[in-house]
């Protein structure tokens, strides 16, 4: 699955470029004579966590095989402001022709890896994990999981193929808990796939169905108060996987996390996010 992954990257970033680039850099080929060397670095002009180092040289690669690439810091490090990220020399018409994109993914990531270290950071003390959703920017999922994990976030699956999650809806269509979860295994049984089988509930009702019938390997408690989630978790007595999930907010997660809830899944990780503030400088 990894190298799908890697064609997904060398994918977007072409599409990327084709978008940003058309037919050339009109600016930097008519005022910069073709042959004059460039050297410069990214700086951080605000603190936080880098991530997204690697996908930044990609794109300054796919423009300009030759161009040299120095990393000095690595995805997951804090960085404060001033500190040099990565310095890259070659042709300045190429330089400039990659900075924006370079910038565009590495400044994105950088935002959801901070974002995502302050999450964690917060409910340390506890032993919850923070999972990341679906909720990313069409196209770039690979790009924001991967700034979940440089911030030290969990990833969630990757897409509808890699898991089943049996939520609100599908147990709705389906009639019910339990022909939501005989339905999956048979399916699953049917097509000889091994998958990790998760059910939401939305009630004590539900989560009382779940028990009794069993055959899932976690369970999501969707819209549970704190209070309900201990009560829940009592219930379930460490027989399943279990995720805390709906109406959770950076004000509210620590009080989540000290229910001893195994997972929170926290949408706002790659949706609501701010860049962080990263400038590409040239070294004169």
């Amino acid at each position: 699955m990894q190298k799908d992954y890697n064609k997904i990257v060398d994918s977007v970033i072409d599409q990327a470029l084709i978008e940003d680039l058309g037919d050339g850099d009109h600016t930097s080929l008519s005022t910069i004579p073709a042959n004059t060397k460039g050297e410069a670095q990214l700086v951080a002009k605000e603190s936080g966590v880098i991530a997204g180092i690697q996908i930044a040289e990609k794109v300054f690669k796919r423009v300009d095989s030759e161009i040299e690439f120095e990393a000095i810091k690595k995805d997951g490090d804090k960085i404060e402001v001033g500190d040099v990220i990565f310095n890259v020399k070659g042709k300045a018409i190429s330089l400039l022709s990659a900075e924006r994109l370079a910038l565009n993914f590495i400044q994105r990531m950088s935002g959801v890896a901070t974002q995502t270290n302050d999450i964690v950071r917060k409910i340390s003390h506890t032993k919850t994990k923070v999972l990341d959703t679906r909720k990313t920017t069409p196209n770039l999922r690979v790009f924001e999981k991967q700034a979940v994990k440089a911030g030290g976030g969990v990833n969630h699956r990757f897409g509808l193929f890699d898991m089943v999650m049996i939520k609100d809806n599908h147990i709705d269509f389906a009639g019910g808990v339990v022909s939501a979860i005989k339905s999956c295994q048979k399916y699953l049984k049917e097509k000889k796939k091994e998958l990790e089988v998760e059910i939401e509930v939305r009630d004590f009702k539900e989560l009382n169905e779940v028990l009794a019938y069993g055959d899932v390997n976690r369970i999501m408690l969707d819209n549970f108060s704190p209070e309900n989630i201990k009560k829940a978790l009592v219930l379930i007595d460490g027989k399943y996987k279990t995720e805390a999930s709906g109406g959770i907010t950076l004000d509210t997660i620590v009080e989540y996390a000290e229910t001893g809830v195994d997972f929170i899944s926290v949408g706002a990780l790659t949706h609501h996010i701010k860049s962080l503030d990263l400038s590409l400088k040239a070294i004169i």
